[in-house]
């Protein structure tokens, strides 16, 4: 065993200082967040040692270990004790970071007990449990996260359920909306969220199979029912029994990259969406406080909203390479079990970095109520042409009022003047209550019904 480098410290949660290779120099969506401390190099090291020395206490509280063993283990297996950088390094000799574990644990165990470290085990049941931990532990935070946002949003909700905007189609204006419906429609894929990240993390389970997935080496051992070896194991570490083992089998490695990447693109739609409204020219959003620029003083970027759109980017990519790792050959593959390691711990990270710079969006989040409002008459009446073709059709004649409308559509921008301006200069509509027909905030549809509706959503 080398000794940790004094230079490059490992806190009780296995998380290191900044000098470390992972310290997300050019990541600042993860970098500082919850889950730069859960998915870090430590932190995967200190699951790892925790898998290892969970299978030695199961083993002796099974009668196929000493209790000293279980004891001397469960001691050594420190993540400060252990050189990450020496593992890293002397991990190219046999494709994976577990073996030169191995050796450096067994020899901090000492002769006595050493040779109960690892018993039975492969290296892919360390790793894949170790990485179900990471995952369990880093889920957990984001779901506090998600949560913190929800409410957030419910807030915003509230106040805003009425709140008139120019609701926008292929860019365009289309007809009026409610800033409450937007974002009860945010607070909803947030939830969505939720529930998947919940369904899956309640599901991962431990992985334990030896060598070729049979527990060969445990009934070797004098394991007599692999079964309830297999299921102590799991509670010890507090993950779900597996039904078989999952080495080429990789449901709850898609599954992960499944919610990770929906999660992503929950939390992107409401970045994009700020990043939209927020523009100088629009300015209906802004957040709470943007960011510098290098170069121009006057600038306040949405940088929340930025690193949470880059995550969402980077997301679909990292997802597609967990799902194409599940054509895995024999009992154990080589190549698309590694192929997983790196892609499932970026989407960890991002996600739980866009989580939490999705609860600094929200809580600050700026809605400037009069800016949407005067944006609705941009089009000088146009968007609610909509409500009048149906309201005219019944007194001037559906195709009268079609042309009608394309008309004076077409004069509001050569005139410069508002469409209820031009039809009160039309005979056949003198009858016609123009003020409320042609007023945006009195054609929202059902946006409060359903804004209600949402709300109940718990």
């Amino acid at each position: 065993m080398t000794s940790a480098d004094p230079g490059h410290s490992i806190d009780s949660t296995g998380s290191t200082d900044s000098t470390e290779s992972d310290a997300g120099l050019l990541a600042p969506g993860w970098a500082h967040s919850p889950a730069a401390s859960t998915t870090s190099d430590g932190a995967y090291l200190q699951a790892l040692l925790d898998t290892e020395a969970a299978l030695t206490r199961v083993q002796a509280r099974l009668g196929l270990a000493p209790d000293g063993a279980a004891d001397a283990v469960t001691e050594a297996a420190r993540a400060d004790r252990f050189d990450v950088r020496s593992l890293a390094e002397r991990a190219r000799g046999g494709g994976n970071p577990v073996i030169p574990l191995v050796a450096d644990l067994t020899e901090a165990v000492g002769a006595e007990y050493g040779p109960y470290v690892h018993r039975g085990a492969t290296s892919q049941d360390i790793l894949d449990t170790a990485t179900m931990l990471v995952a369990t532990r880093t889920l957990g935070l984001v779901l506090a996260d998600l949560h913190h946002v929800q409410l957030a949003l419910a807030r915003l909700v509230g106040e805003h359920r009425d709140t008139v905007m120019p609701g926008r189609t292929l860019t365009q204006h289309a007809v009026p909306t409610t800033f409450g419906l937007k974002a009860a429609g945010w607070r909803s894929l947030v939830l969505d969220a939720r529930d998947r990240i919940v369904e899956v993390r309640d599901g991962l389970p431990a992985q334990l199979g030896g060598a070729a997935g049979t527990l060969a080496a445990f009934t070797a051992y004098g394991a007599r029912n692999t079964v309830a070896l297999t299921a102590a194991f799991a509670r010890e570490l507090g993950l779900d029994a597996p039904l078989l083992p999952w080495h080429t089998l990789r449901t709850p490695i898609a599954d992960l990259a499944g919610c990770l990447a929906f999660t992503a693109g929950a939390l992107g739609k409401i970045a994009t969406d700020v990043l939209t409204l927020a523009r100088t020219e629009i300015a209906e959003l802004a957040e709470g406080s943007g960011g510098g620029s290098s170069a121009m003083p006057h600038k306040a970027n949405p940088v929340r909203s930025t690193l949470i759109a880059a995550a969402a980017r980077r997301a679909p990519q990292l997802a597609a390479t967990l799902y194409g790792s599940m054509a895995a050959e024999d009992e154990r593959p080589a190549g698309a079990w590694h192929a997983e390691w790196e892609p499932l711990r970026d989407l960890l990270r991002l996600v739980g970095g866009a989580a939490h710079d999705a609860v600094e969006l929200v809580d600050g989040l700026r809605v400037n109520a009069e800016t949407m409002r005067e944006h609705l008459d941009l089009t000088h009446g146009l968007v609610v042409s909509e409500r009048l073709s149906v309201e005219l059709a019944p007194v001037l004649g559906r195709a009268r009022a079609k042309a009608l409308l394309t008309e004076l559509a077409r004069r509001t921008y050569s005139e410069g003047r508002s469409l209820a301006e031009l039809l009160a200069e039309v005979p056949e509509v003198k009858d016609v209550a123009l003020d409320e027909l042609t007023d945006p905030a009195r054609y929202t549809g059902s946006a409060g019904t359903l804004t209600d509706r949402a709300l109940e959503r718990r």
